[in-house]
């Protein structure tokens, strides 16, 4: 383990304090994570304030994953609320441990973060879904095995994904869905019986991101939203094969509904 993530709270602290350098906030209000194929829909928020390489802060790897950014940017919004949004984030996946993926939702609590908005892109489960679809999660089911608390921190998540957020959402959009989102570790897709194995369960969608990071800040004390774009059915739906291109290319597709979405209920949260 990296010397940086056996202090993950500590190294969090030292990446807000560095964001206060960097943008002359000494506190942000919220944070928004973008997830694959959604990082033009940042631009809906207008020009921000700054921008800088990730990198630049503790903790941060350099991003692996196609369709994911390397940049962090704060924004002024309207009501006076300072927003930072994470272009890209890492995964359970790429084999870092749990630490560096929910390092940055730990560094936006610590930068005054009290709202986290976290955005993915998944595979529907739920027949009833279209892709391009955007889908609230009202709860998740995780089956990785893995959780980013650490010790005896126990932590009730019985309202994880905050029922007052969503329908801040939804009165701009009533056409909003909501789903249960199951984690998937990855890379490789879900097979069709996993599928069906995770459909018998209760789930609507699934997709390898955010759970771990929900968590996290909701340890912290943030309320979380959660939006999921599905950019494609899910293994064995539609008899198709599954592609990451498609999935990028779906986000893309979908980036100007979802940017001006993000728009009107960020100032709101």
């Amino acid at each position: 383990m990296s010397k940086l993530y056996k202090d993950p709270i500590g190294t969090a602290e030292k990446a807000a304090k560095e964001i206060a350098k960097i943008t002359g906030q000494k506190k942000h209000d919220v944070a928004l994570v973008m997830g694959s194929g959604w990082i033009s829909a940042a631009d809906a928020l207008g020009k921000p304030a700054h921008e800088f390489a990730i990198t630049d802060l503790p903790g941060f790897p350099e991003p692996t994953v196609k369709g994911h950014g390397g940049k962090i940017r704060s924004y002024k919004l309207a009501n006076s609320v300072n927003a930072l949004v994470f272009l890209g984030r890492t995964h359970f996946y790429e084999g870092l441990g749990m630490e560096p993926v929910a390092h940055a939702v730990r560094t936006a609590v610590k930068a005054g973060c009290r709202t986290i908005v976290l955005t993915n892109a998944c595979g529907g489960i739920n027949t009833d879904y279209k892709v391009g679809q955007p889908v609230l999660i009202r709860d998740h089911i995780s089956l990785t095995a893995a959780s980013p608390l650490i010790g005896a921190d126990f932590v009730d998540l019985t309202d994880l994904y905050s029922k007052k957020l969503r329908e801040i959402v939804k009165a701009e959009d009533p056409s909003l869905a909501e789903g249960v989102y199951v984690h998937w570790r990855g890379p490789s897709y879900e097979t069709p019986a996993e599928i069906k194995m995770m459909r018998t369960m209760g789930a609507d969608l699934v997709g390898m991101s955010t759970v771990p990071e929900a968590i996290a800040a909701h340890a912290l004390g943030a309320q979380i939203l959660a939006i999921s774009l599905v950019t494609n059915a899910a293994a064995g739906v539609t008899g198709e094969k599954l592609n990451h291109a498609e999935v990028i290319a779906a986000g893309k597709a979908a980036a100007d509904r979802m940017g001006n979405l993000l728009a009107k209920v960020l100032p709101k949260l």
